[in-house]
């Protein structure tokens, strides 16, 4: 199925086609002096030079923004580079030029790209392994939105919560764009999904557009544990085989003291703990890092539960493994992503702050002309 999915492999590019001598380009970028507010980001232009050894020039036609883009430009991301740079960490285009070396890309391409920030741009150079064929039938702005969190979804469904045919699994903000792919993911799996969102309208929105039973989705608001075990009643189910959280906050302890024996709490964000403004709120920080939950690793012992944690940009450390790792999650994810708004690349900023809000459904992409 994967084969049909994705175009065909091309044959060896000529030495023309490599492009070699590709002069530098200029480009624009919206570049951030340092991290700490969304204010200091900036449309800029500049200079791209060739792309290196082992590098693609591409032309982006579409990016997809993801929170950490947002917790970067404010200072709250570990991985934030130090002084100026360009967020963004996944993009779609058209390769225009490639490096001594590449082989098993070409001019002309249509390509995924994951990248180590730098994605909100309309060109850049990135090394080979960080690219992947576009399945032919997906628009730029739906393969644009896929490769981050798709691969999240993948990483810590499969490979960290170890789901299966018929484990229980809850998911925190289904109706965004990673759970929308975890619930994918649970699907192919044959998983019994609990789906937990912010508000009524995107419970029904996920009853009329993915046809998850009303029993099955949970409000995050009042009575939260209550609804918990309601949901669980619905599968005459005792507890969680595996929890999928990226929010933390006061939705971490009711969750996690419902997961069965031999459950797994995967942990890969905290929501929770970001504001609405352009910088971060410090009282609101340190309310929230005072009241965060703590666990006592002993007491874990007898209830034999885990608590795992990742960040996905470790995947951009080991570079070798990308390419098996994204055939791994276009196996079990092998749909488009649902686009949730589409914005012009000029209005990055008005599409981080609706990002933001937490209003969307699926993912925010920015778009570029592709003549």
């Amino acid at each position: 199925m994967l084969g049909c999915m994705l175009q065909s492999r091309p044959t060896a590019p000529s030495n023309s086609d490599r492009s070699r001598g590709a002069p530098a380009r200029q480009r624009r970028v919206w570049r951030i002096s340092s991290a700490g507010s969304l204010r200091n980001l900036k449309l800029v232009t500049e200079t791209l030079p060739p792309p290196a050894p082992g590098e693609a020039q591409v032309r982006v036609h579409a990016v997809g923004l993801n929170f950490a883009d947002i917790f970067a430009c404010q200072g709250l991301y570990s991985a934030t580079p130090k002084g100026p740079f360009v967020p963004g960490l996944e993009a779609a285009g058209t390769i225009e030029a490639i490096g001594a070396g590449v082989v098993t890309r070409h001019v002309g391409e249509r390509v995924m790209v994951l990248t180590r920030f730098g994605g909100y741009a309309d060109a850049m150079n990135v090394p080979e392994a960080t690219l992947w064929p576009m399945p032919s039938d997906w628009s730029f702005a739906q393969a644009a939105a896929y490769p981050v969190q798709a691969l999240t979804a993948w990483y810590g469904i499969e490979r960290l919560g170890n789901a299966r045919k018929d484990s229980i699994v809850l998911v925190q903000s289904a109706a965004g764009g990673v759970g929308l792919q975890a619930l994918q993911a649970l699907h192919s799996l044959e998983a019994k999904p609990i789906a937990v969102v912010g508000s009524e309208s995107k419970r029904q929105w996920l009853i009329a557009e993915r046809g998850l039973a009303p029993e099955a989705i949970v409000v995050r608001k009042a009575l939260y544990p209550a609804k918990l075990d309601a949901a669980l009643q619905h599968y005459r189910a005792s507890g969680f085989d595996v929890v999928f959280d990226a929010v933390y906050g006061d939705a971490f302890q009711p969750a996690f003291d419902r997961l069965a024996p031999e459950g797994r709490y995967v942990l890969f964000g905290a929501a929770d703990f970001m504001g609405r403004g352009a910088r971060p709120n410090p009282l609101r920080l340190l309310s929230n890092w005072l009241r965060r939950p703590k666990l006592d690793p002993l007491a874990m012992i007898p209830l034999n539960r885990g608590l795992l944690a990742f960040n996905l940009i470790w995947l951009w450390e080991q570079a070798a493994r990308l390419p098996e790792s994204m055939r791994a999650t276009l196996a079990l994810i092998p749909s488009p992503p649902h686009i949730g708004a589409r914005f012009a690349f000029e209005r990055a900023i008005d599409a981080m702050k609706l990002l933001q809000g937490g209003r969307t459904t699926g993912k925010v992409v920015l778009e570029l002309p592709v003549d």
